[in-house]
């Protein structure tokens, strides 16, 4: 499977019924990406909160539940990236080369701290 055909299929199952929040948002490319946002904060504490029970709690750390809030985080990353008509892929490469115009080959904390948020705007915005 593609990163096409995943947010093809994905969205097949997005709820589309923005009436009851009427004019509040504007239109619904506003909304769809409120519902990605929210869902991805959502999923995100889910995650969070598997590693609090194993971590503070004793349990045992529940790796097939991580990978399905991590299902989830796609889902909505789906929803988004449909909403901003962007592929998954064109997503992760500009990531990795902000990555490495901010830290070259290896993070150090003086890199983080000293960025050049100008050339890591121009790399997000080709």
């Amino acid at each position: 499977m593609n990163s096409k055909n995943y947010i093809q299929d994905a969205i097949r199952t997005e709820s589309t019924d923005f009436q009851s929040m009427d004019q509040r948002l504007g239109d619904n490319g506003t909304k769809r990406l409120l519902h990605a946002g929210i869902g991805l904060a959502t999923e995100a504490g889910e995650f969070l909160d598997a590693l609090k029970k194993h971590i503070f709690y004793g349990k045992e750390l529940d790796r097939v539940n991580l990978k399905e809030e991590m299902g989830d985080l796609f889902w909505y990353m789906a929803i988004a990236c449909d909403e901003l008509g962007v592929e998954f892929e064109p997503l992760m490469e500009r990531n990795i080369e902000k990555l490495k115009a901010r830290y070259g080959e290896k993070f150090t904390e003086n890199k983080a701290e000293n960025r050049d948020l100008d050339s890591e705007r121009l790399i997000l915005e080709q």
